[in-house]
């Protein structure tokens, strides 16, 4: 019953979302039967928010090795090519490459967006944290971000999507704009690290799931929104 109620709340916000566990079946039996890849070979990585609360997300891919850790706050993929080198190196022989990337956002079933219940929390609190508090520094005229080696990730993240910063807090729903945005840094970086690194993968295929992971409450199964699914032979980066 509280499944149900959640979804509609996620489906209200994200239409074309599915929770995770529909998602990793669909999209793992598209990358085996559509494209006769053999999933038992297949090294996952993920570029997602370090947060705690995304690790159920990738549970559901168990079929699969891994999850290598490419993200860092909000998603970015902060371990940059080196990391991405290491990935590639780390694939069965004769196997594929799996990333699976992109920001999440919280949901209340008060249908408050940008928030969610933790574990062993009374109160909701921010989700994605990080979005979250980039948005409310963005809503100070007087901000603009600068770079902090003691808090690399978080300022790093907001001088990136800071160009974008009137765009996002003109919209309605400028929780959601904010984690669109990202995921459009996201998938872009991912991208252009691909084509830095791509002699390095001695696999023939490497398979990309992005898009929005949407958190419920403990308990419940989170929800993902695809905006990029792709398979990409390695000579063709």
């Amino acid at each position: 019953m509280l499944q149900k109620k959640f979804e509609k709340v996620v489906l209200e916000n994200y239409p074309d979302a599915l929770d995770t566990r529909d998602t990793s079946i669909r999209y793992l039996g598209l990358l085996q039967n559509g494209h006769d890849i053999d999933i038992s070979k297949m090294l996952m990585a993920t570029s997602l928010c370090s947060d705690d609360i995304n690790i159920p997300s990738t549970s559901f891919f168990s079929v699969v090795w891994g999850p290598f850790f490419l993200g860092g706050l909000g998603g970015l993929p902060y371990a940059g090519l080196t990391g991405l080198t290491a990935f590639a190196h780390h694939i069965p022989d004769h196997g594929t490459a799996f990333i699976f990337y992109g920001p999440h956002i919280g949901v209340t079933l008060e249908n408050e967006v940008g928030k969610m219940y933790r574990p062993g929390q009374g109160n909701a609190g921010a989700c994605c944290g990080a979005l979250m508090l980039a948005l409310e520094r963005f809503k100070d005229d007087t901000y603009t971000p600068e770079l902090k080696r003691e808090d690399y990730q978080q300022t790093y993240l907001e001088s990136l999507l800071f160009p974008r910063k009137d765009e996002i807090l003109n919209d309605k729903l400028p929780q959601r704009k904010i984690t669109e945005c990202t995921f459009e840094l996201i998938d872009k970086m991912l991208h252009e690290s691909l084509r830095e690194v791509k002699n390095e993968f001695k696999v023939d295929k490497i398979a990309l799931l992005g898009g929005i992971v949407i958190n419920t409450d403990f308990g419940i199964d989170d929800y993902f929104s695809v905006r990029n699914f792709e398979v990409i032979r390695t000579t063709y980066l």
